[in-house]
Parts: structure tokens; sequence; C-alpha cells
């Protein structure tokens, strides 16, 4: 989008972020995972290491691919990739916690840790 780029036409580097995000999210949407449903426990980002390889420019279709990689009690730790028409464009290494409103983190529940632990043995993402 117009509101994504620079001046020049390139993609903003901070949109990466964002885009990064929304594919987080869609993907626990894809799990049948609502960030409303957990009540008062909410994801936030422990640890974010990019790398920007390739500019994106105005009106380049890209993708977002999530891919769970690890998982321990609270965190989460994810491989983001941005790429358009199979060029890797950017890629990030995430780290998501999941903390109650005070901050405080709290294990995954069990039916979100089995969600997650089949992404991570199939490597898909499905809808229960």
């Amino acid at each position: 989008y117009f509101e994504d780029t620079d001046a020049g036409g390139v993609v903003y580097h901070a949109r990466y972020v964002a885009f990064c995000e929304r594919g987080r999210s869609d993907c626990l949407r894809l799990l049948g995972i609502s960030h409303t449903a957990l009540d008062d426990l909410v994801f936030v980002v422990r640890h974010l290491a990019c790398d920007f390889l390739k500019p994106a420019r105005l009106d380049d279709l890209l993708e977002v691919e999530t891919r769970f990689v690890h998982m321990t009690g609270a965190r989460l730790q994810l491989d983001q990739r941005i790429s358009r028409g199979g060029a890797l464009l950017f890629q990030a290494a995430v780290t998501v916690a999941l903390v109650d409103r005070q901050g405080r983190p709290k294990r995954f529940p069990k039916e979100i840790t089995a969600r997650f632990r089949e992404a991570m043995e199939t490597g898909h993402v499905t809808k229960p």
C-alpha cells in the first residue's frame, strides 16, 4: 500500500515488523485461537532479530510465512519470512511470551499447546 512506502515507493523498514505482526495474528486465527478468547492473557514480543535482504516496492504482492520453531511453558519461538514471487526479502526470528495483564508470564493453556505442537510437527497451520 502507498501508506507502507517512503517517497521513493520503497516499503519503509518498520512496516515489515507490522506485516509480521499481522502474520502472527492470522496464524492464530487459522489455528482457531482468538485473542479475545484468551481472557486476561496477551502475547508480547520478547525478542526480535531481523534481516532486511531486498527491498519491497509499492504494489508488490508480498507473502508472509510464519513457522513455529520451539515452545516452552510461556514462550514461543517463530521464524517469519516475507517474500515476493519466491524471492526472500525479509526474515525475522521472533520470541513471543504469554503474560497476564500485569506482565507476569503464564503457561500456555493445554489446548493452545496442542495446536502449536501440531503446527511445529507438521509444518502446517490448519483450522481445527
